[in-house]
């Protein structure tokens, strides 16, 4: 199974949940200055979730500046050279705010400032991609 598809598994467990609500602005809005539109799919903010508490779990602790880096990408700018963009930061600091009161996502400040998973968040990463096994 893939990556995105167990993504998506992790996406639907956080809506059914309802941990995760996407907010009406959601629809409209780029996720990138890099993009030149918003999202085509409908879930996609569910997935943009799942892909956080991934991130977290890999990575973590993270902070809303070193994950814009993560959903950024190479802006077109005509006939300049193309440049590296951050992702939106709102989106994520929106989500990350949602998972925290979902109690999957929490602030730490030693050794690194950030947030990392909880016990509850560090499980629902690890039953679908088997870490820590």
């Amino acid at each position: 199974m893939s990556i995105e598809a167990k993504l998506r598994e992790i996406g639907e467990t956080l809506k059914e949940q309802g941990v995760l609500t996407m907010p009406n602005w959601a629809k409209f809005v780029k996720t990138s200055v890099a993009r030149e539109r918003p999202p085509m799919q409908n879930d996609w903010w569910y997935l943009r979730g799942a892909s956080i508490l991934r991130k977290l779990y890999l990575y973590g602790p993270l902070g809303v500046r070193r994950l814009s880096k993560f959903y950024g990408g190479r802006q077109n700018r005509g006939y300049r050279p193309e440049k590296k963009r951050k992702g939106s930061k709102k989106i994520l600091r929106v989500i990350l705010q949602q998972l925290e009161s979902g109690g999957l996502v929490k602030k730490v400040e030693t050794p690194k400032k950030g947030r990392v998973l909880t016990e509850k968040g560090k499980e629902i990463v690890e039953k679908y991609f088997g870490y820590g096994k």
